[in-house]
């Protein structure tokens, strides 16, 4: 039963893939790998809230999300610079209407992002109550540039 919002929600993308053009069987991998990275991000900062107000959790759950963020990223990103991606914004094939900024900008959140999940998976090998704290603004940060990775990149070549 608790596989059946997932795969709805996967049956849900794959028909939205359809419309977005393209390639169906890239647009489809790119909007669901896209809901899982958006998704374990999130799940992940939530979580770290719910250790702020019960310090006594153990960290193996969100060990295991930070974790996950580090997994799919990749994924997320090679998705994203298979043409036409973010490779054709960066060598200017695609104009983003700035100047290459945008490209650019994409490529910065990308990073961060992931730097931003490997510095919070280091920081909950801190036994400290802190290290959760640390770990949950981390995550926050790293939900604003995950948007980016992945909202940027669809709007830039959505245009």
């Amino acid at each position: 039963m608790d596989l059946l919002a997932p795969i709805a929600g996967v049956i849900a993308l794959c028909g939205a893939a359809d419309a977005i053009g393209g390639p169906y069987a890239l647009g489809a991998a790119r909007l669901i790998v896209g809901a899982v990275f958006l998704g374990v991000v999130t799940d992940a900062m939530l979580l770290g809230h719910w250790y702020l107000v019960q310090p006594g959790l153990g960290r193996e759950p969100i060990k295991e999300l930070v974790a996950a963020v580090t997994f799919v990223w990749p994924l997320e990103v090679v998705l994203w610079l298979v043409p036409t991606g973010m490779v054709d914004v960066l060598d200017r094939s695609i104009d983003d209407g700035y100047d290459g900024l945008l490209g650019w900008t994409w490529v910065v959140s990308a990073i961060t992002t992931v730097a931003l999940a490997l510095i919070a998976r280091r920081a909950l090998r801190e036994p400290y109550y802190s290290a959760v704290m640390a770990t949950t603004g981390l995550l926050y940060l790293a939900i604003l540039t995950a948007f980016g990775t992945d909202v940027l990149a669809r709007a830039v070549l959505s245009a």
